[in-house]
């Protein structure tokens, strides 16, 4: 994509957010769009946030389970950026049309002590970067029609991508846990929808290791000379299928004794 191009498709994200209404399929728009162009969409969609006040606060990993890179036919995770108004304390009320067609995960979430960086980036270092890990909610969100209506034609990975990994917002638990006190890998959550169980999980549903989900992070933001940040949150990637927040939805996920985390949609 030409440079002019990708700020045409940041600008009709940035306008399908604003007004609340979806913008067609960019990887229609742009048939030849790679991966390289879709993250430099979403740098352009990022910074246009940024500009209009907005601040970064972490990162969210998407993809990272198996059925989800299946139904993409990719082999690799993707990422985006947490800003400051996506950040929602447990048991908050999400006002009605804030999202379009807002959706649910259950993930683990990481808040770093240090900052983390490096295509040598390893396991350890995650671990000795970590401040706490937190039972977390992400709330995804598209600003791209799900699928064209003239042709049927669904979203590829590069719309995704571009979209900022459909991120949307993130709902942080009260619970804090030092990260050599829990087994990660066996950390799971019941997630339940208006009292209704919607979907079970856990944490080796993300890449056998959530911890090697934000190793996959560090490295892969290296590429662009990036870094994670002391005091970032990173949304390690969901062991879950997204669960439908349709209005009057009450979310509720029960980590057991890692904690517990909730949101309520109007």
């Amino acid at each position: 994509m030409t440079p002019d191009e990708i700020g045409e498709a940041a600008d009709a994200l940035f306008t399908a957010e604003r007004l609340n209404r979806q913008t067609g399929l960019l990887s229609q728009r742009y048939p030849g769009m790679t991966m390289d162009d879709a993250y430099a969409v979403q740098a352009a969609l990022v910074e246009r946030k940024i500009s209009s006040g907005r601040h970064r606060i972490g990162w969210k990993i998407g993809l990272t389970s198996r059925a989800m890179q299946d139904a993409l036919n990719i082999d690799t995770p993707d990422s985006g950026v947490l800003l400051d108004d996506m950040l929602f304390a447990s048991g908050a009320i999400v006002p009605q049309g804030r999202f379009i067609q807002p959706r649910i995960e259950a993930e683990i979430a990481f808040v770093m002590k240090t900052p983390l960086a490096g295509a040598d980036c390893s396991e350890q270092d995650v671990i000795d970067a970590t401040d706490y890990v937190a039972p977390s909610l992400e709330i995804l969100d598209t600003r791209i029609l799900r699928a064209d209506p003239d042709t049927g034609k669904t979203r590829i990975i590069t719309d995704t991508i571009s979209d900022n990994a459909a991120n949307a917002g993130v709902v942080l638990g009260d619970h804090k846990h030092a990260i050599g006190s829990v087994d990660l890998r066996w950390t799971g959550a019941i997630v339940s929808r208006n009292g209704t169980v919607e979907e079970t999980g856990l944490g080796a549903g993300v890449l056998n290791d959530p911890v090697t989900s934000v190793t996959w992070l560090a490295r892969r933001m290296a590429q662009y000379g990036q870094r994670i940040e002391a005091g970032d949150i990173v949304l390690s990637g969901s062991f879950i299928r997204p669960i439908e927040a349709t209005p009057m939805s009450a979310i509720e996920a029960d980590f057991g004794n890692f904690g517990s985390v909730s949101v309520r949609f109007e």
